[in-house]
This record gives C-alpha cells, structure tokens and sequence, in this order.
C-alpha cells in the first residue's frame, strides 16, 4: 500500500507539473475552494490552501470590515495563496475591491454581476481576476476583456445555479476558449468527477459542497449530517420564480419556499440578498437555507481537507500511471 501510495505522489507531481491552473495561480494542484458568503472562512480557506490547493474566502454581502479580518488570519495560518470570491450584488463591493487590492491578494473570482468595470483596477494592482460564468458565451466574453482564466459552473452547483449541466458546459467553453484556462464547478465531488471533468477539457476544479462536508468547514454538524444524509430526491430547486432559482437540501424553510410560489407569491416578498446574507453556520437547521450542490448524494463521510485533496489527486494519479503505462505498451 505504502509503495502504491508513494508511486501515485510521485505521479501527481509529474502529472500537474505542467498543469495551467497551476501555474497561473502557484499552487501545487488545480483544485479550488468553492466561495461560499460566510462559510469560506480564515480556517477552511487556510486548510484548502495547505493542502495544495487553493483557499477562497467567500465575501458574499459580508462587511468590507469582515473581509479585511479574515484576509489578516488567514495569512497567519497559511503562507500559501489564497483567493477572495467578490459577490458583486454587495452594495460595498467598491469598499471590498478596494481591501483585496490594498491586502494584495493573489486572486479574485467573481460572480452575481457584471465584472468588467473592475478590470483594470485588479489588473493594475497585479491581481488576477477569474469570473465565474454560466455560460460558453460569457466565458468567452471574459477572456476577450482580459481575464486570467475562468470558472463555468453548471447547475449541478449548490445554491444559485444556472440552467445548464457542468458536463455539456466543459467542452462547448473549452472550445470556446484560446488563451486562457478553464475551470469546472458543479457536481464535482470526487476522483471519478474530477476526472470525467479533465477528460472534458477542464484545466482545474472549484469544489464548494464537498469541503462543506470537512472537517474544517464552520457549519453546525446538523449541517453537515444533512448533506451526508441526503440522496438526490432531497436535493431541490426552489425559488424559480424569482428568477433566482436555488439548489438546497429540503427542509421546512425551502418546503415554505415551494408553498409560497403554488400560490403566485410576487418575487419581491423572497428577496434574494436575505438568502445570501442568511447565517447559515448557527440555527435552527429546519429555518435556514440548508446550500448544497446534487454532489451531496454522493458524499457519505467528513473528512479533512488534505483527506478530501488527497484522494482526487491519488484517483487522478493512478489514471494517469495506468494510462501512461498501455500507451507505452501499444
């Protein structure tokens, strides 16, 4: 076992070497932290980091006051890089911009908005910026205004989700795309969907409902257990009608969801920035949005970061030894 281990280790480094996300960002493999508003904090962002990947604190509607704290103790637990996901929904987002340029983060993802006028500002300040999009079109979009990579994200993901599936998504982008990197999210959960990813054209992965499911992560336990409880049929949409649909697991709040829009409530009366804002590490579990990607059917144990890296990295591994060996056989 010891020596399968050490021949997949070896494998690893070899197989990502040359790996684009790795580059580009400085990081030891191409997996990232899904960011997540309140969740993707100092502790989870440093442990994703430690283990290789890459940490991304999510801001969410989170004061700039919040984000500059956590960039400061995150920076104490890890010497690795690290990433800040700005939801641009926030009406402080010019405030947080302003934190992420003056702490000099490594990188900034973006989502819930239009990006672009904040461009030149992380560019000039040599901060790379990767949007994450629903779309071919937009991906192609983002990299023609000068982002450094990009992130498409099916509607497999948790929480706000498009209305397309991460697997038709990867190639269509990867087509798409000349210059720069692609990153998947959405369903990705393990070795086997992060291969399938890969084998897409997928340059990295962006993973948030299995570090949810980590020891590090912050969310109560009773969280937690939902995910590894849940199977596909408690995996819901909810709030279509506002036009904001959302991937939860079921409970009593996302069941009132479902009772408000079967009797043509406006969209006006859920508003989107409570859901966002929503404290979901704390309270009663039945009462807050239980956030979760249709990955949760697949996950049935909490582990720790570097367990849950480690693993990927290993199943990658030893495709890629056993692929290299029958090429080199035939």
């Amino acid at each position: 076992m010891l020596v399968i281990f050490t021949i997949a280790q070896n494998t690893s480094k070899n197989m990502f070497e040359k790996n684009k996300i790795c580059q580009l960002l400085n990081i030891k493999y191409p997996i990232i932290l899904g960011g997540m508003a309140g969740i993707t904090e100092a502790n989870l962002v440093s442990a994703v980091s430690n283990a290789g990947g890459l940490g991304v604190i999510g801001s969410g509607l989170m004061p700039p006051s919040w984000l500059e704290e956590e960039i400061k103790k995150t920076r104490e637990k890890t010497k690795n890089p690290f990433g800040v996901n700005l939801y641009l929904q926030n009406p402080k987002v010019q405030d947080l911009a302003k934190i992420i340029i003056e702490e000099k983060v490594d990188v900034v993802f973006t989502g819930g908005g239009n990006p672009l006028p904040l461009f030149p500002y992380f560019q000039a300040a040599g901060i790379k910026v990767i949007p994450v999009v629903p779309s071919p079109r937009l991906a192609k979009k983002m990299e023609d205004s000068g982002a450094d990579a990009v992130v498409v994200e099916g509607m497999e993901a948790g929480g706000h989700i498009g209305e397309n599936t991460t697997f038709c998504l990867i190639p269509q982008t990867k087509k798409l795309l000349k210059n720069i990197p692609l990153i998947a999210a959405g369903g990705i959960y393990d070795g086997r969907t992060a291969a399938a990813a890969f084998l897409l054209g997928a340059d990295g992965i962006q993973m948030g409902t299995r570090f949810l499911a980590s020891k590090e992560c912050q969310i109560q336990e009773s969280y937690k257990k939902k995910i590894l409880e849940a199977t596909t049929d408690d995996i819901k949409v909810v709030l279509r009608f506002t036009g904001h649909p959302l991937r939860v697991i079921k409970n009593q709040l996302s069941e009132e969801w479902q009772k408000l829009e079967e009797k043509g409530a406006f969209p006006e009366e859920i508003k989107a920035e409570k859901i966002v804002s929503a404290k979901i590490t704390a309270g009663d579990i039945e009462k807050i949005p239980l956030m979760a990607g249709l990955s949760a059917g697949g996950i049935s144990e909490i582990k720790s970061c570097q367990e849950i890296i480690e693993e990927i990295v290993n199943y990658l591994a030893n495709i890629h030894e056993s692929t290299t060996n029958f090429t080199n056989k035939y």
